[in-house]
Order: structure tokens, then sequence, then C-alpha cells
């Protein structure tokens, strides 16, 4: 499965952006799907996962208040709505895909997307 991200760019803090992931193949709606973002110098870390009957989970209720990730079955797509973005969400946001149940783990993925990238900047 080919996984395209996008959707990122420039934004100012307290500002909003969706990202999309959009999968090549039908067999995408029966994966879970995680987006993870990393930041120049840091680790690859986890922001949320959808399984593939919709239920979700994210890594805080800090993220978990401000983005909100969900998928068009219809349009072979995940998204992940951000709002009240901190210059600290800057970061290279990946999509990944896997059989099974959602994951913090990102080394349990299968399928990554390129990446998107997001700056938040006054």
């Amino acid at each position: 499965v080919q996984l395209q991200a996008s959707g990122g760019g420039l934004v100012q803090p307290g500002g909003s952006l969706r990202l999309s992931c959009a999968a090549s193949e039908r067999t995408f709606n029966t994966y879970a799907v995680g987006w993870f973002r990393q930041a120049p110098g840091k680790e690859r870390e986890f922001v949320a996962a959808i399984n593939w009957g919709g239920g979700t989970i994210y890594s805080t209720n800090s993220l978990k208040a401000r983005f909100t990730i969900s998928r068009d079955n219809a349009k072979i797509a995940v998204y992940l709505e951000m709002n009240n973005l901190k210059v600290d969400d800057s970061a290279t946001y990946y999509c990944a895909a896997k059989t099974g149940a959602a994951s913090a783990k990102g080394d349990t993925y299968d399928y990554w997307g390129q990446g998107t990238l997001v700056t938040v900047s006054s």
C-alpha cells in the first residue's frame, strides 16, 4: 500500500491545518492508521491513531484536546485535524498503516508515507 501525506504548510500560532493521508488501495480501509511527527534533532513521536473500525488513541490528553483523527473509507483516506497549533507542533508529519489494532509504536507499522511539513510560526 502506498501512502501519500499532504496538507502541511506554514501557519501562525493558534491556527489550524488538516492533514490528509491518501492510499492507493482499498485494503487501506482495513488497516489501522497512525500519525507520527518528527522535529529536527528530535526523535519521532506518536501523535494519534485510528483503528479500521474508527476507534482512536492519542499520545496525550493535551493533543487530544486540539487534534482529531478521522477516516473516510469512501475516499480511502485518513485525516488529522489540528487546531490551536503551537510552535512546538512544528515537525514533519508522517502517516503510517498497519494490520491489526492501532498502536503508538512506530516500529509496528508496515507502510509509511513520505511526510508533510508543518511549520507553526508568527
